[in-house]
C-alpha cells in the first residue's frame, strides 16, 4: 500500500478525535459557556467506552457509554457554572483533573485488556481503487459521521430556528431573555450536547483508534480541541480542516520515522503542540479578528433578573 496513502488514511483516523471534540466544545462556545473539561471528559468516556466494550462486545454500547459519561460530567459542569454561578475556568480546569484522576483510578484493572477482534471496514467497489481507496474508504463509520456532524452543525447554526436561537444566546443572552427564550436552560442542553460529543470522541479514541485503555490516553487531545475552535474561529467546517490538520501533523512524525529521518523522538512527539503553540501565536497578532467571529457573551455568566 503507497505510504502517502497510509497517511492520509492515519490524518483521517487522528483527525476525528479532534473533530468530535471540538464540534461539542464549539457548540459550547455558540451559546456562550467555556468548558475547560473537555480533557477530563474524554479521559473517563474513554475507560467508560473500553469497559462497555470489554463487558458486553458491543461497539454501540460503549459508544453510548463514553456519550453517557460525557453527558453528565457535562451536566455537573452545567449546573455548577449555569445554575450556581461557579467560575467557569475553575469549574472547567478542576473537572479535567477530577476526570485524569477518576479515569486512572476506574481503568487500573483495564490496563491488560484486550477487546475482541476489529471488523475490518470497506466501502464496496470504492474501497478497491488505487491509492483513493485505502486513504478515503476503508475507515470506521464515526469518521464519516464527523464530516456528516460538521455539514450538519453547519446548517443547524445558520439555516434553522434553534440554531439562530443558540447562536442569539452566544451574542445577547439579555436579549434572548427579553424575547422570552430560557437561557440557561438553552446554555445548559448546549453544555451537555457537546460534552456527549467530547465523550464520543473519547470513547473512539479507545475502542477504534487505539484500541486499549491506558491511564492518560487522551494526551492533551482535549486541550488541543479547545484551541482548536478558536483557531476556526466557532465554524464547524473550518473545524473540521483544522482536526485534519492537527491529525497530519500528528502522524507526520510516525510518517518521518518510518523514512528514518533522523530527528529526535521528543521533538516529533512535541510537534502537534508546537503547532497548536504556533497557531494561537499567529492567531492572536490579530485581536481584532478574533474579537469579530467570536461569540460576545462567551465566558460572560448571565442571571436573570428576578
Amino acid at each position: 500500500m503507497d505510504t502517502y496513502a497510509l497517511l492520509m488514511a492515519a490524518t483521517l483516523q487522528a483527525g476525528t478525535v479532534l473533530a468530535l471534540a471540538s464540534l461539542g466544545l464549539l457548540i459550547n462556545e455558540r451559546s456562550g459557556v467555556v468548558n475547560l473539561g473537555a480533557e477530563g471528559m474524554m479521559l473517563c468516556a474513554a475507560i467508560a467506552g473500553f469497559a462497555t466494550v470489554v463487558h458486553t462486545g458491543s461497539d454501540v454500547l460503549g459508544f453510548m457509554a463514553g456519550m453517557a459519561s460525557g453527558a453528565l460530567m457535562a451536566a455537573v459542569f452545567g449546573m455548577l457554572v449555569i445554575g450556581l454561578g461557579t467560575n467557569a475556568y475553575a469549574t472547567g480546569l478542576a473537572l479535567s483533573l477530577f476526570g485524569a484522576g477518576f479515569s486512572a483510578f476506574l481503568g487500573i484493572g483495564y490496563v491488560k485488556e484486550q477487546l475482541p477482534e476489529r471488523v475490518a471496514y470497506a466501502m464496496p467497489y470504492l474501497a478497491d481503487l488505487p491509492w483513493i481507496g485505502p486513504a478515503f474508504f476503508r475507515h470506521h463509520p464515526l469518521v464519516y459521521l464527523a464530516i456528516v456532524l460538521a455539514l450538519g452543525l453547519m446548517c443547524f447554526l445558520d439555516r434553522t430556528r434553534t440554531g439562530l436561537v443558540l447562536k442569539a444566546v452566544g451574542e445577547s443572552p439579555e436579549s434572548a431573555h427579553a424575547l422570552g427564550y430560557r437561557v440557561r436552560g438553552i446554555r445548559m442542553l448546549a453544555v451537555i450536547s457537546g460534552g456527549a460529543l467530547c465523550g464520543l470522541a473519547g470513547a473512539y479514541l479507545s475502542i477504534i483508534y487505539t484500541p486499549l485503555w491506558v491511564q492518560g490516553m487522551v494526551a492533551g487531545k482535549g486541550w488541543i480541541a479547545l484551541a482548536l475552535t478558536t483557531f476556526a474561529t466557532w465554524r464547524p467546517s473550518r473545524v473540521l480542516l483544522g482536526a485534519y490538520l492537527f491529525g497530519g501533523v500528528t502522524m507526520l512524525q510516525f510518517h518521518l520515522q518510518g523514512m528514518g529521518v533522523e530527528v529526535p523522538s521528543q521533538l516529533l512527539t512535541a510537534l502537534p503542540y508546537l503547532a497548536t503553540v504556533v497557531v494561537l501565536v499567529l492567531i492572536s497578532r490579530n485581536p481584532n479578528w478574533i474579537r469579530v467571529n467570536m461569540p460576545a457573551s462567551l465566558g460572560r455568566p448571565f442571571h436573570p433578573e428576578a
